[in-house]
């Protein structure tokens, strides 16, 4: 078997596959066909399809899109919030990671979230205040990006978008049923600006239909086009500064912040898998580390042939998953800030052991992280207490493969439905920062890893995911949104694809199991009937929900090099080839 390397989070170079297997043979062997984009709207998909005709790269069509994406799916991505995105260069074989996650304004401290009375601040207090928005960080990480492995002129990236603002779109039927079902629960009527464009005069949420015109949006993407910082100098970026001071509880952001703000070109987390290599983001992200900890400790397992079909087999899927974000919620944070101890959670012996302590008949009653002593493996480790930080779901993801073989994996998000509410320019900006723990200390006084500081990013679940086969050549792009149900989601099409041989439709459509602590949630209209009985009869606490928050979309190279592509039925999502 040809030889992979292993590449975790200890440098600045790129992970890539072994040069001495990837002859120019063998790399035309697998050479994907035609391009393919794979997105939660069709309006956006088309938009990257129009790139890829021109010519552009994976990385000019993921530009097209993110612009359309926040026009139309404004609930979910936008110009106001953040990204990760993964980088397949067909001409080496590399994988880069960029890292485009908000960060905190420098007046932020430990206290962020607590109100007067020293007590957490409420849900909706703290997402919906001004204390919640980070430095948008999403637009600068694809300029970055585009610097290095764009083929088109960046101006010309953002016509779609730009004529589609003017001219107007139909409102989705998922925008709509969100404007319906949230609009007023999550008071984005309270934002003048947001009701002024969300609303119609009478009061009631845009219907589905309603032809929406967003003017100062093309104002926004034509004046990103001409300067990439836009958002984060000049006129854009007071009024960015200027919403966030509104009431109420207005933040602490400002110019400097948003001026010494840059996004970063990172190491992605890529570990063996059998014959494959899987590649997520970095901390901040804890997609690496997660991906490859669930997939680490079913490695060690004997999947039934039986695949989706065998209840013991989601026994197995759910306790990986039990024991990985144990470790996820203790380990993970922004790296720059906090000791994460990389190579000792995804040491092949330590998840051996993991592995070890899964009963194939008997669910684990209570998970606990893995031991600091092992994990640390002797080095000092900085005292953290048990993880409290609420992600809601949100997000959107992308999967991209262009003619010559590039390929992006690429999660955005404003976080909270309609982020934070506060509406400027013809966009959303995040509530990111309540991805960080919202009281900095667990019951015991300790205090935790992804509590907020000033300059920090809080850690995501947000795992683009690319997979290589045995000679470093793409496999497979996969990826969702989803809050912290991001990590069960994205790694059930890895399961489903790689381990039970399914299309990355079939994979898709399984249904969505999350087992973040001791109680697991199953997607039961979606599942046999037989499932959640048998999965009880092992001793699961499950509890039955009827949807899931999901957005998958997966890329797969078939053996002829035929792009395979999936989107989620849960959303309006295509996968479509140019």
């Amino acid at each position: 078997m040809k030889r992979l390397i292993v590449c975790l989070f200890v440098g600045l170079m790129a992970c890539s596959g072994p040069q001495e297997s990837k002859t120019e043979q063998a790399k035309a062997d697998r050479l994907p066909v035609g391009g393919m984009v794979a997105a939660a709207n069709p309006l956006a998909v088309e938009a990257g399809l129009e790139m890829l005709r021109q010519g552009g790269s994976a990385l000019d069509a993921a530009v097209a899109v993110q612009s359309v994406l926040g026009l139309v799916e404004p609930q979910s991505s936008g110009l106001g919030g953040g990204s990760f995105l993964l980088y397949y260069d067909a001409k080496t074989g590399d994988v880069v990671s960029f890292d485009g996650r908000e960060a905190a304004p420098a007046g932020a401290n430990a206290n962020l979230f607590q109100g007067e009375d020293g007590n957490s601040l409420g849900f909706l207090d703290a997402v919906n205040s001004g204390r919640s928005v980070g430095v948008p960080g999403a637009v600068d990480m694809l300029a970055l990006a585009h610097s290095e492995y764009g083929a088109l002129p960046w101006k010309t990236l953002f016509a779609p978008g730009i004529k589609l603002a003017r001219e107007g779109f139909k409102v989705s039927p998922r925008l709509a049923f969100v404007l319906n079902a949230y609009g007023y629960r999550a008071q984005l009527d309270k934002n003048a600006a947001a009701r002024a464009y969300f609303f119609l005069p009478n009061g009631m949420p845009l219907p589905e239909g309603h032809l929406l015109q967003n003017p100062d949006y093309a104002a926004t993407l034509t004046a990103i086009s001409k300067n990439p910082r836009a958002l984060l100098e000049g006129k854009i970026a007071q009024d960015i500064v200027d919403a966030v001071h509104l009431d109420p509880r207005p933040g602490t952001l400002s110019l400097d912040d948003l001026k010494n703000y840059h996004a970063t070109r990172r190491q992605p987390v890529c570990r063996p898998f059998k014959d494959k290599q899987i590649c997520s983001a970095p901390p901040p992200s804890s997609g690496g580390m997660a991906m490859n900890g669930i997939m680490g400790i079913l490695e060690n397992i004997n999947f039934s042939a039986d695949g989706a079909a065998d209840p013991q087999n989601w026994h197995y899927f759910i306790e990986a998953q039990r024991l990985t974000y144990a470790d996820r919620d203790l380990y993970m944070a922004d790296n720059n800030f906090i000791d994460v101890p990389m190579k000792g959670l995804l040491n092949k012996s330590y998840l051996k052991h993991r592995a070890q302590s899964i009963d194939p008949t008997r669910a684990i009653v209570h998970v606990e992280p893995g031991p600091k002593e092992e994990i640390f493996a002797g080095q000092a480790m900085q005292e953290r207490g048990k993880d409290n930080t609420d992600e809601v779901p949100g997000t959107t993801h992308m999967a991209i493969v262009d003619g010559a073989g590039n390929v992006v994996s690429m999660t955005t998000t404003v976080e909270s439905v309609f982020g934070s509410k506060r509406f400027t320019n013809g966009f959303l900006l995040n509530n990111q920062l309540t991805d960080f723990a919202r009281y900095p200390y667990d019951e015991g006084g300790k205090p935790l890893a992804n509590a907020p500081a000033a300059g920090k990013r809080p850690r995501s679940s947000m795992s683009p995911t690319l997979v290589l086969d045995d000679g470093g050549a793409f496999y497979m792009a996969t990826g969702s949104p989803g809050g912290n149900s991001i990590i069960a989601y994205t790694a059930k099409t890895l399961v489903g694809v790689l381990e039970w041989g399914l299309s990355p439709q079939e994979a898709i459509n399984l249904p969505n199991v999350v087992a973040r602590g001791d109680v697991t949630t199953v997607e039961s209209p979606r599942a046999d009937p037989a499932l959640v009985p048998a999965l009880v009869a092992m001793g699961h606490q499950i509890k039955e929900i009827r949807g899931e928050n999901s957005g998958l979309h997966s890329i797969l190279v078939g053996p002829d090099g035929t792009l395979i592509g999936g989107a989620d039925p849960r959303r309006e999502g295509v996968a479509l080839v140019p």
